[in-house]
């Protein structure tokens, strides 16, 4: 059983946590051991009073929403399609960043006439961006491969992170539309953040200041 008074930070495995890890560090937090070479999901600190939670990325807001985790860094596609209640967001990390496109086939314009067949696993934001704009979709849920899905014949487009746009290339896709920049962003449960305050501010502005150079 975790410490309750512990502040606990929960992490996903992979590109966030392996860029979060110098920032923290920056703020004066380490980890006693490679979370590379071990299955453990809490991990210890130099700090007694801190601990990390590794959890999937998509559950990452949950954590910190229901008070599981004080704070959590976590990705703005995350953030949107969760829908971030009880969150505070103070910070941009600056890391993990790409875009969230509107991808097709070369040359292919969306047709607002048209009801349009989107796959994505990004449900709530794809419904979102296309209702502000008054285009009428039909949204088809994937949890991969998603480039497969105008080259069979499922749906017309996609939505998708695009970082190089190099996997799009190779399968004959392009990005259409720009929805929105991604980065990955420090999110603090509200509770927490009254009851804690002067010990999670101090991390934020730890962060803040790691941040900042490669901001300027």
């Amino acid at each position: 059983m975790m410490d309750p008074n512990a502040l606990t930070i929960a992490l996903s495995k992979g590109r966030i946590l392996k860029d979060t890890l110098p920032l923290l560090s920056s703020a004066g937090i380490e980890l006693l051991e490679d979370p590379d070479e071990t299955r453990k999901l809490i991990l210890d600190t130099n700090r007694e009073d801190v601990k990390i939670v590794v959890v999937r990325a998509t559950d990452v807001p949950t954590y910190v929403q229901h008070g599981a985790a004080s704070i959590g860094v976590a990705g703005k596609d995350v953030l949107m399609e969760h829908g971030a209640a009880g969150l505070y967001e103070p910070l941009d990390l600056h890391i993990a960043e790409c875009r969230l496109m509107l991808a097709g086939r070369p040359g292919q314009q969306p047709d607002p006439q048209q009801r349009l067949r989107i796959a994505t696993k990004f449900v709530n934001i794809t419904q979102n961006y296309f209702a502000q704009q008054g285009r009428q979709v039909d949204i088809i849920k994937l949890y991969g491969s998603m480039e497969l899905a105008p080259l069979v014949g499922l749906a017309d487009y996609i939505v998708d992170l695009v970082d190089t746009g190099n996997t799009l290339k190779a399968n004959g896709l392009e990005p259409l539309e720009l929805i929105t920049p991604i980065s990955s962003r420090l999110i603090v449960n509200q509770a927490a953040m009254k009851m804690r305050h002067r010990t999670i501010q101090n991390l934020v502005e730890g962060l803040r200041e790691a941040v900042t150079p490669a901001t300027t």
